[in-house]
């Protein structure tokens, strides 16, 4: 979504590229004081073909990408003190599977109720995982470079700052929670496209 977004953005910052400033206008005294634009007669009837071509591209792009990221939307379950605590904790160093597991517990501890079976102990053991994953795979350019790390990377910080700041035994915020499931999303979309 995020790259969707800016690709809109860099069109419709390349339409503006190509527009000429009117030298009539430059050459007013009163240019940046005016409300109004002001352009020569001789500038309006001139042809502006390529910026009109990328104007009416942004929007076509703008109005065929903003639905898609609309109907993207990510929905949040509720909190729940029932999981299976898991017994697969630690890294295989293999990256893919790494993501996958660091991922998949990151999910049960987003979504973990207050007041669930050994919540703390849960929370102390996924904050070692997370930095021991964190730790060993950012040291390796080819891992650091994909969006699957950066992305999980950023929930990393987002769960581990929760955990530091209100302990382990407090859920997190419902906002909280929807962002760390949306780039939970993205995470298992890159992971399956081998990103």
């Amino acid at each position: 979504m995020k790259t969707q977004l800016l690709v809109v953005a860099a069109m419709a910052a390349t339409a503006n590229a190509f527009s000429m400033p009117d030298p009539v206008r430059l050459c007013n005294p009163f240019f940046f004081l005016t409300d109004q634009p002001y352009r020569s007669l001789a500038r309006q009837n001139e042809p502006t073909g390529r910026r009109n071509f990328l104007q009416t591209a942004t929007a076509v792009t703008a109005a065929s990408v903003l639905p898609a990221a609309a109907l993207a939307e990510i929905t949040v379950p509720e909190q729940s003190k029932e999981y299976t605590f898991p017994s697969d904790w630690g890294l295989t160093y293999n990256y893919e599977a790494d993501a996958a597991k660091v991922r998949s517990h990151m999910v049960i501890a987003t979504g973990l109720a207050k007041g669930a079976d050994r919540m703390e102990d849960f929370g102390k053991n996924l904050k070692k995982e997370m930095i021991d994953f964190v730790s060993y795979y950012r040291r390796f350019p080819n891992v650091a470079g994909k969006p699957s790390f950066s992305t999980l990377y950023t929930s990393i910080n987002v769960l581990a700052g929760h955990y530091t700041s209100y302990g382990y035994k407090y859920p997190l915020p419902e906002k909280r929670r929807k962002r760390l499931y949306q780039e939970y999303a993205e995470i298992d979309k890159s992971l399956k496209r081998n990103r």
